[in-house]
């Protein structure tokens, strides 16, 4: 079975053990999906051994184990609908966040074949445009959120699209508050903390808060989930200090969860981490903030610099975008004014194929950097005013 070829799905689901799926409890499913990096963002093993992972790329172990994940949630709806016109009906229920990242899929039949063609668009992001680095830390990490969404289109269809996004905005509310609790933020930490803050502020008005957010996160794997991403929110200097310990036990409190499922989490990332550190491209950076910042500073300044030319074409069309970019290298924009420029840029960007990470969950969240750093890469001409502080 090659997921890089085409007729994996098929061959894939062919050798899937149905008397595995029917009896493995949805926590230990989490729990194996867990422990082969899923969750964390890279994947260094196959959910429940289905697949001997050996001559497998990290890719294509991805890709097995979200295709996995949405058919053992398949399995567990007994939903009578059929698993690939579902999950790609599903797919089409979100809507306009991934309506550009598919475009061109979905005038396709409901075939093992556009399906296949969606995961990989999903995961792959282009390699000539994304670092491997930073797609294992943003992108992949919030894979989940497509299974959990998926978890509930076959509970009940409506209103699912506005489930994804109060989802993807309160598990980014509560990151950004797990990262504000440090105690000692290095500069690194301040900028993600101003980068969350920038894109949550505008994300979803109804869930900007931690308590509003926290409101929201109900079912059990939402809050195995947020725990999780906390705690790898919090594990700098490989290891997670009092102050963000603190944090977690007022989460665990606020979601009603166990003082063992704190610890759960706590341990099987170090463990996670401690097996694979050569295998985790930030694990060798010392602080995940640090990692993250400057993975998304190179992403962003490639992305301005290959679609310079189209993007001064856009602008250029846009007097209030222009305006606004221009005034932002001289003084900070107002709230309402970084609401308008970057639904301008989120509109400029559904026409550049090339800039569709911008479509995906935690997208917004690269929004600030864009507009920061597009005075700076952008001809001198448009850049007129710029005032350098560095």
């Amino acid at each position: 079975m090659n997921p890089s070829a085409s007729g994996w799905i098929k061959k894939l689901l062919v050798e899937v053990s149905e008397k595995t799926y029917s009896e493995t409890e949805t926590s230990e499913f989490y729990r194996r999906l867990k422990q082969t990096g899923f969750i964390y963002g890279t994947n260094t093993s196959v959910v429940l051994d289905i697949v001997k992972p050996f001559t497998l790329t990290e890719e294509e172990r991805c890709k097995i184990n979200l295709l996995l994940s949405f058919y053992f949630f398949y399995k567990q709806s007994q939903t009578d609908a059929e698993f690939t016109p579902s999950l790609i009906e599903y797919y089409r229920s979100i809507g306009n966040t991934k309506q550009s990242f598919f475009e061109g899929l979905f005038g396709d039949k409901l075939s093992d074949s556009t399906l296949e063609k969606m995961i990989h668009r999903r995961i792959h992001v282009e390699d000539n445009i994304i670092s491997k680095s930073f797609n294992y830390f943003l992108i992949n990490v919030l894979l989940f959120v497509d299974v959990l969404g998926y978890q509930q289109f076959l509970k009940d269809k409506t209103h699912i699209k506005s489930y994804v996004s109060h989802l993807e905005s309160a598990l980014e509310t509560i990151v950004f508050s797990t990262i504000d609790a440090k105690t000692e933020k290095s500069e690194y930490d301040q900028n993600l903390i101003k980068l969350f803050e920038s894109s949550i502020r505008h994300r979803n008005s109804e869930l900007q808060t931690y308590e509003s957010a926290v409101q929201f996160i109900n079912e059990d794997l939402e809050k195995l989930y947020i725990i999780d991403l906390v705690c790898m929110a919090s594990w700098s200097d490989r290891i997670i200090d009092d102050s963000e310990r603190l944090f977690l036990n007022q989460l665990r409190i606020d979601l009603d969860l166990k003082e063992s499922n704190i610890k759960v989490s706590v341990d099987d990332i170090n463990t996670f981490y401690a097996d694979h550190k050569d295998d985790v491209a930030f694990l060798s950076s010392k602080n995940l903030a640090q990692s993250f910042y400057d993975n998304s500073s190179k992403v962003v300044s490639k992305l301005i610099k290959r679609n310079s030319k189209r993007l001064i074409k856009e602008l250029s069309e846009s007097k209030e975008a222009m305006k606004l970019l221009a005034q932002s290298t001289q003084r900070n924009l107002t709230d309402e004014e970084q609401k308008k420029i970057q639904s301008q840029l989120l509109d400029i960007f559904k026409s550049i194929p090339s800039l569709a990470i911008f479509m995906l969950p935690g997208g917004m969240i690269l929004l600030p950097l864009f507009v920061k750093f597009i005075p700076k890469l952008l001809p001198s001409a448009f850049d007129d005013n710029r005032i350098d502080n560095d």
